[in-house]
């Protein structure tokens, strides 16, 4: 019996050693691994990030194959033109005033979308073959309205590009008779806040080359950071109304106006500019039922995966009584909503409520809603037009 007996529990010690030392073998495999990922990350090629400093100069910062170039830029007249290293930007003011107008109408065609995630050759081409710009990257949308509702940040390596390219086609649109409503998104409202989780490595490498905390790059007497900061986190175009995640149904119960809702957003943007924690009503907005982090009307698609684990969500989502309730309370006949991401452009209850967040993340794929005398369709990445999908 005692033989047996040390027999088998030096066995098991045996074993157990050998799996242990496998995982330590695996382990220091996998941070070697890693490591060398970091350490093979190509040459960086980013920029520019452009600063007005107290002499109202513009300092702008490039890294060049992984060298900071720099130049400084007497501000005299606009449209300026800059740049190096083939990475130009073409500056329109000093600063970005804001238009606090949440609500347009007019005989127009529209198109929306979002969530292009830094996958700016997937959003040229998808914008190209649906003829919003044209070859050459210009404008061709005529008197259209374009809405992006947010999350150009993270997950992708062309962010920079993406900025740039908007912040140029909101003044093409503007002098042709259209525009384009950029909405805020959650991931552009975490990077004004210093939250990068979802930050590509090509970035952590540009901070860390030009010496400031990546969300400085984007601080309030920057270009871009002070372009995003007049940004709506909603908008009213026609009989739709437009946000990142949507519309939590305590908003119309408690009778909240558009105005009101933004107002109070943008006041409590960025919490190292804010001289109080956000509080009450703000720090809701700021949170998961608020206008960038709500996923209320997707519950349904999030129940069905959640059951396939053995789970439940806790949210039960809107109900469609709360859908009419919402669509009463800010007259419109449609939410139409990105954040939650689909295979393709759909809507839900019956219609009332558009997913426009088609997964462009992922880099294979996307499509654009088009709106135009009360007929909606989807354009693809070719361009081809495809009926709206319901679910």
């Amino acid at each position: 019996m005692f033989p047996s007996f040390y027999i088998n529990l030096r066995s098991i010690i045996l074993t157990s050693t050998l799996l242990l030392a496998s995982s330590i073998s695996t382990f220091a495999y996998s941070n070697v691994d890693e490591k060398s990922k970091v350490e093979t990350l190509p040459p960086v090629n980013d920029g520019p990030y452009i600063f007005v400093n107290e002499q109202q100069q513009l300092e702008s910062y490039w890294l060049c194959q992984g060298d900071v170039v720099t130049r400084t830029t007497e501000a005299i007249s606009f449209p300026l033109s800059i740049s190096a290293c083939k990475m130009p930007a073409d500056i329109h003011a000093l600063r970005s005033i804001e238009n606090k107008v949440l609500e347009f109408s007019g005989d127009y065609p529209v198109a929306a979308l979002s969530d292009f995630h830094g996958k700016y050759d997937l959003m040229i081409e998808l914008l190209t073959n649906n003829k919003i710009i044209d070859k050459n990257k210009n404008w061709a949308f005529g008197k259209g309205h374009f809405v992006i509702t947010g999350d150009i940040f993270d997950r992708g390596d062309k962010v920079t590009e993406i900025l740039w390219f908007l912040y140029d086609l909101e003044q093409q649109a503007q002098k042709a008779g259209g525009d384009i409503h950029l909405t805020l998104g959650n991931h552009e409202v975490m990077i004004l806040n210093g939250d990068l989780r979802y930050l590509h490595p090509k970035y952590v490498e540009t901070a860390k080359q030009l010496n400031k905390p990546f969300e400085q790059l984007f601080s309030q007497n920057s270009i871009i950071g002070n372009w995003l900061r007049s940004k709506a986190v909603l908008v009213k175009v026609n009989n739709m109304l437009f946000a990142h995640g949507g519309f939590h149904p305590s908003l119309a119960t408690e009778q909240r106006s558009l105005v009101e809702i933004n107002t109070v957003f943008k006041d409590s943007l960025v919490k190292s500019e804010l001289k109080q924690p956000r509080a009450g009503w703000a720090k809701f907005l700021h949170t998961t039922n608020g206008p960038i982090w709500y996923r209320g009307y997707f519950t349904a698609d999030r129940g069905k995966a959640s059951h396939a684990k053995g789970s439940r969500s806790k949210d039960n989502g809107a109900t469609s009584a709360e859908i009419d309730l919402l669509l009463k309370h800010f007259d419109v006949e449609n939410l139409i909503v990105g954040h939650t991401s689909q295979k393709q452009i759909e809507s839900r209850y019956q219609g009332r409520v558009i997913a426009i967040d088609s997964s462009i993340k992922e880099g294979n794929y996307g499509e654009v809603l088009f709106i135009e005398q009360g007929k909606k369709w989807r354009g693809s990445l070719s361009g081809k037009v495809l009926p709206l999908y319901h679910q």
